[in-house]
């Protein structure tokens, strides 16, 4: 199930599904990045002051960013008690690490 964050100005709407957040459809981000961390930080609190939150190119308020995490936190107590969704993120992971380390 998705929620809904915001819809951008150009009519796209952000959502949080799984943990993955998608804009218009596509996935744009899996995590947040405070603006204070992000490297291009001095451009965004020029551009959007209000911005707290990065996900992916999108910037967030605070309030956005809280129901963001809420939904991952939610999409990740429904993934801890599926056996299936574990496993998935096991294979996932074991895929990611290879991939790493050369092996394909």
């Amino acid at each position: 199930m998705a929620t809904l964050i915001k819809t951008t100005q150009d009519g796209r709407k952000l959502e949080v599904v799984g943990l993955a957040i998608m804009l218009g459809g596509r996935l744009e981000a899996s995590e947040l990045i405070e603006v204070k961390d992000h490297p291009y930080r001095r451009a965004i609190r020029a551009m959007v002051p209000e911005a707290t939150h990065m996900a992916g190119r999108v910037p967030l308020t605070r309030e956005e960013a809280e129901i963001v995490l809420a939904a991952f936190n939610k999409a990740q107590a429904d993934m801890l008690g599926n056996r299936l969704a574990i496993h998935e993120r096991f294979r996932i992971a074991a895929m990611t690490k290879a991939r790493e380390q050369g092996i394909e």
